[in-house]
């Protein structure tokens, strides 16, 4: 049943990613971790940027393991330092957070509407429900049209190369021959 599980989370570091395993095991959800890790470091440079840990659960609990999630969430909210960064946010900025909330962490997202719920603004299930289907239209609209930069990209390199051949083939022509004197300075090396 393993090729059941698909991806629920990914993180940066092993801890956070055995933090999340814990939680859901823990609420009898069964996970898999997995990382993205390369065997070798092919680059030789010790990058670990791009590296991902997930935390792969079976897509059958993707529902109840994001109920656990937000659970979770809700009870840290209440021990938030008051220092933490989205308090300095603006309402238009918090609104942001909700309207993209696939770019943020539950923590964040939950957050969030605390604040605004505190600020005096209305947050119910319709207003969010309605941010979801808003940002699912935006991410569906097709990108913009990138054929004038095809077209431009191709045009520079043509002349780009036909310039190149045209700079080359004049250096070849116009290469002066090195003088007998160091024609025989080379022979003595």
């Amino acid at each position: 049943m393993i090729e059941n599980f698909i991806a629920f989370r990914s993180f940066p570091t092993l801890i956070q990613a055995k933090e999340l395993e814990t939680l859901l095991g823990e609420n009898n959800v069964k996970t898999i971790l997995a990382d993205n890790l390369p065997p070798i470091d092919i680059t030789f440079s010790g990058n670990t940027l791009q590296n991902q840990y997930e935390v792969k659960i079976d897509a059958s609990d993707f529902k109840k393991a994001e109920a656990i999630l937000e659970k979770e969430t809700e009870n840290l909210l209440d021990s938030i330092d008051p220092d933490y960064y989205l308090f300095s946010f603006t309402n238009e900025e918090l609104y942001e957070i909700l309207l993209n909330s696939d770019e943020w962490n539950v923590f964040d997202y939950k957050l969030a509407q605390k604040i605004l719920t505190e600020r005096g603004k209305t947050i119910d299930a319709d207003m969010l429900a309605s941010l979801k289907k808003e940002r699912l239209k935006i991410l569906a609209k097709p990108e913009e049209n990138q054929k004038p930069w095809i077209i431009a990209g191709y045009i520079f390199s043509l002349l780009g190369g036909g310039i190149g051949i045209v700079i080359g083939y004049s250096l070849w022509k116009s290469k002066k021959t090195p003088s007998k004197r160091r024609k025989s300075l080379f022979l003595f090396y």
